[in-house]
């Protein structure tokens, strides 16, 4: 029987640095990278669709052909009239990267104004992934509509997996960041941060600290990643820790968390093997980050 997983949140056009100091576009946003790379790693028995909205102009439609282009469904996006998506920018230096961003009439903030509209895409779905980023960019009451579907999604037994991927500058006060990240992880079954990103915005001392926190709002099954020291899985009675994979040069580190959550779900679902699954991701997220680019392209990738 075919199977669904579902991502949520927003795409934007991505500028990247490309030879002679041109720039290169494409399409990139924390979970639709997750779900290109899921796609990437399920096999054709699984749908992989994108729930977003996007604009009614040029660069609209050209993302929504990328999407399908790459084998992402995007019968769930919203086409909504004078808005556009947004737009990013990446500097590197070194390998480590930082954004500059235009997304004031992004489409994607109005991607939970229909309620309807969402819960019908969340109920076809087995797998529903969201991020902070998706519940940064949306309208207070917008949040209040998307978790509310998630919690009765996690309460029918689906996989809600959620990265908290904290984004400061997304949110108008540090108090109501903290907050609306543990609501979204009160809706998940799953939660994957980011060690860095939990020790500076909740004070984390360990990640024992991150895994306990996560744990006491509800979540059944935590993988904490840390970079070069690896990734920390929480999941029944068991904790383990999986070693990154060796990287001969960084060149890019963008979608290296994104990378890691596509590649690690498209294994769980299939084999419940949390252990060989984020070694696996581990080992994706190592070969991505030695490209430029959120998105690498297949043939680059681990067989």
């Amino acid at each position: 029987m075919a199977r669904r997983l579902l991502s949520i949140g927003e795409c934007m056009v991505e500028l990247m640095q490309a030879d002679g100091g041109l720039m290169r576009k494409s399409f990139a946003g924390d979970t639709f990278n997750t779900a290109y790379y899921a796609r990437l790693f399920l096999p054709t028995d699984w749908s992989v669709d994108y729930f977003s909205a996007v604009g009614t102009d040029t660069i609209s439609y050209e993302m929504l052909a990328f999407m399908e282009g790459h084998g992402i469904g995007t019968g769930d996006i919203a086409r909504i009239e004078g808005r556009a998506p947004g737009l990013y920018m990446i500097h590197l230096n070194n390998g480590e990267r930082n954004f500059s961003y235009w997304r004031s009439v992004s489409a994607a903030k109005l991607l939970a104004r229909d309620p309807h509209r969402l819960r019908h895409a969340i109920e076809a779905a087995d797998v529903v992934v969201f991020s902070g980023i998706t519940l940064a960019i949306l309208p207070f009451e917008d949040v209040d509509t998307l978790l509310a579907e998630l919690r009765r999604a996690k309460a029918s037994g689906k996989l809600v997996a959620f990265d908290p991927n904290i984004r400061p500058r997304l949110w108008d006060s540090a108090e109501r960041m903290r907050a609306t990240i543990s609501d979204g992880a009160r809706a998940a079954t799953l939660v994957m941060p980011s060690f860095d990103d939990e020790a500076a915005h909740f004070g984390d001392a360990s990640i024992t600290e991150t895994i306990t926190r996560y744990r006491a709002l509800g979540v059944a099954d935590v993988v904490v990643k840390d970079g070069a020291n690896g990734a920390t899985l929480a999941f029944g009675e068991a904790k383990f820790n999986v070693p990154s994979a060796t990287v001969e040069q960084i060149i890019d580190t963008t979608s290296a968390g994104d990378s890691f959550n596509g590649g690690f779900l498209a294994r769980y679902v299939l084999t419940a093997d949390a252990a060989s699954s984020a070694s696996f991701a581990a080992e994706l997220a190592a070969s991505v980050i030695q490209h430029h680019g959120a998105l690498v392209p297949r043939d680059k990738l681990p067989a």
